[in-house]
Protein backbone atom coordinates (compact mmCIF):
# COMPACT_ATOMS: atom_id res chain seq x y z
CA UNK A 1 0.00 0.00 0.00
CA UNK A 2 1.29 3.42 -0.96
CA UNK A 3 0.80 6.49 1.24
CA UNK A 4 0.70 9.91 -0.33
CA UNK A 5 2.48 12.69 1.56
CA UNK A 6 1.83 16.30 0.63
CA UNK A 7 4.86 18.57 0.71
CA UNK A 8 4.83 22.31 1.18
CA UNK A 9 5.76 23.88 -2.20
CA UNK A 10 7.81 26.61 -0.49
CA UNK A 11 10.11 24.68 1.82
CA UNK A 12 9.54 21.05 0.84
CA UNK A 13 8.53 19.99 4.35
CA UNK A 14 5.48 17.90 5.08
CA UNK A 15 2.37 20.05 4.64
CA UNK A 16 0.04 20.26 7.66
CA UNK A 17 -3.26 18.37 7.44
CA UNK A 18 -6.11 20.15 5.65
CA UNK A 19 -8.12 20.78 8.84
CA UNK A 20 -5.12 22.36 10.55
CA UNK A 21 -4.43 24.57 7.55
CA UNK A 22 -8.08 25.67 7.54
CA UNK A 23 -7.94 26.53 11.26
CA UNK A 24 -4.74 28.47 10.69
CA UNK A 25 -6.31 30.38 7.81
CA UNK A 26 -9.38 31.23 9.93
CA UNK A 27 -7.18 32.38 12.83
CA UNK A 28 -5.09 34.53 10.47
CA UNK A 29 -8.17 36.14 8.91
CA UNK A 30 -9.77 36.63 12.32
CA UNK A 31 -6.58 38.34 13.50
CA UNK A 32 -6.58 40.65 10.48
CA UNK A 33 -10.22 41.60 11.12
CA UNK A 34 -9.46 42.30 14.80
CA UNK A 35 -6.53 44.51 13.79
CA UNK A 36 -8.80 46.40 11.39
CA UNK A 37 -11.25 47.08 14.24
CA UNK A 38 -8.42 48.37 16.42
CA UNK A 39 -7.00 50.57 13.65
CA UNK A 40 -10.47 52.07 13.07
CA UNK A 41 -10.80 52.89 16.77
CA UNK A 42 -7.32 54.37 17.01
CA UNK A 43 -7.64 56.49 13.86
CA UNK A 44 -11.08 57.73 14.94
CA UNK A 45 -9.34 58.95 18.11
CA UNK A 46 -6.80 60.86 16.01
CA UNK A 47 -3.83 58.50 16.09
CA UNK A 48 -1.82 57.85 12.94
CA UNK A 49 -0.94 54.29 11.87
CA UNK A 50 2.81 53.94 11.29
CA UNK A 51 3.26 50.18 10.92
CA UNK A 52 1.16 47.05 10.81
CA UNK A 53 2.67 43.70 11.87
CA UNK A 54 6.15 45.16 12.17
CA UNK A 55 8.74 42.44 12.62
CA UNK A 56 12.15 42.84 14.19
CA UNK A 57 14.71 40.35 15.46
CA UNK A 58 12.98 40.31 18.87
CA UNK A 59 9.47 39.64 17.58
CA UNK A 60 6.41 41.17 15.97
CA UNK A 61 4.31 44.16 16.98
CA UNK A 62 0.74 44.13 15.67
CA UNK A 63 0.28 47.91 15.36
CA UNK A 64 2.58 50.88 15.76
CA UNK A 65 0.87 54.25 15.90
CA UNK A 66 1.69 57.88 16.62
CA UNK A 67 -0.31 59.80 19.20
CA UNK A 68 1.22 63.22 18.69
CA UNK A 69 4.88 62.73 19.64
CA UNK A 70 4.17 59.51 21.55
CA UNK A 71 4.81 56.14 19.88
CA UNK A 72 2.11 53.57 20.67
CA UNK A 73 2.88 49.86 20.39
CA UNK A 74 -0.38 47.92 20.35
CA UNK A 75 -0.93 44.20 20.75
CA UNK A 76 -4.30 43.07 19.39
CA UNK A 77 -6.00 40.06 20.97
CA UNK A 78 -9.25 38.53 19.74
CA UNK A 79 -11.29 35.99 21.69
CA UNK A 80 -14.89 35.15 22.48
CA UNK A 81 -14.87 37.61 25.41
CA UNK A 82 -12.72 40.57 26.37
CA UNK A 83 -11.66 38.76 29.55
CA UNK A 84 -10.45 35.77 27.54
CA UNK A 85 -8.55 38.08 25.17
CA UNK A 86 -6.89 39.85 28.10
CA UNK A 87 -5.95 36.54 29.72
CA UNK A 88 -4.27 35.36 26.51
CA UNK A 89 -1.51 37.98 26.79
CA UNK A 90 1.31 36.24 28.66
CA UNK A 91 4.31 37.85 30.41
CA UNK A 92 6.81 36.31 27.97
CA UNK A 93 4.87 37.84 25.06
CA UNK A 94 4.88 41.23 26.79
CA UNK A 95 8.66 40.98 27.17
CA UNK A 96 9.07 40.15 23.47
CA UNK A 97 6.83 43.06 22.43
CA UNK A 98 8.75 45.40 24.72
CA UNK A 99 12.07 44.21 23.25
CA UNK A 100 10.73 44.62 19.70
CA UNK A 101 9.48 48.09 20.63
CA UNK A 102 12.94 49.01 21.87
CA UNK A 103 14.36 47.71 18.60
CA UNK A 104 11.85 49.80 16.61
CA UNK A 105 12.80 52.94 18.55
CA UNK A 106 16.34 52.65 17.19
CA UNK A 107 14.86 53.80 13.86
CA UNK A 108 13.11 56.84 15.39
CA UNK A 109 14.65 60.34 15.51
CA UNK A 110 14.55 60.47 19.33
CA UNK A 111 15.50 56.81 19.69
CA UNK A 112 15.17 55.41 23.20
CA UNK A 113 14.24 58.91 24.45
CA UNK A 114 10.93 58.74 22.58
CA UNK A 115 7.74 58.82 24.60
CA UNK A 116 6.15 55.37 24.31
CA UNK A 117 3.07 53.50 25.41
CA UNK A 118 2.24 49.79 25.22
CA UNK A 119 -1.48 49.20 24.65
CA UNK A 120 -3.64 46.12 24.50
CA UNK A 121 -6.56 46.18 22.06
CA UNK A 122 -9.10 43.46 22.81
CA UNK A 123 -11.78 42.38 20.35
CA UNK A 124 -14.60 40.06 21.41
CA UNK A 125 -16.61 37.57 19.35
CA UNK A 126 -19.18 40.25 18.46
CA UNK A 127 -16.44 42.51 17.05
CA UNK A 128 -16.48 45.01 19.93
CA UNK A 129 -13.06 46.54 20.46
CA UNK A 130 -11.69 48.15 23.62
CA UNK A 131 -8.30 49.79 23.96
CA UNK A 132 -6.42 49.41 27.23
CA UNK A 133 -3.90 52.25 27.15
CA UNK A 134 -0.61 51.55 28.88
CA UNK A 135 -1.70 47.98 29.57
CA UNK A 136 1.84 46.68 29.99
CA UNK A 137 4.17 49.66 30.20
CA UNK A 138 5.74 48.24 33.36
CA UNK A 139 8.06 45.93 31.37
Amino acid sequence: MMTMVLLDPVDGRRAPPVARRARGRRAYNSGLAAEERAVALYTAAGLRLLERRWRGASGEIDLILADGDEIVFAEVKQARTHDAAIASLRPEQMRRIHAAGSEYLERCPNGQLSEVRFDLAVVDGAGRCDIMEGAFSHF
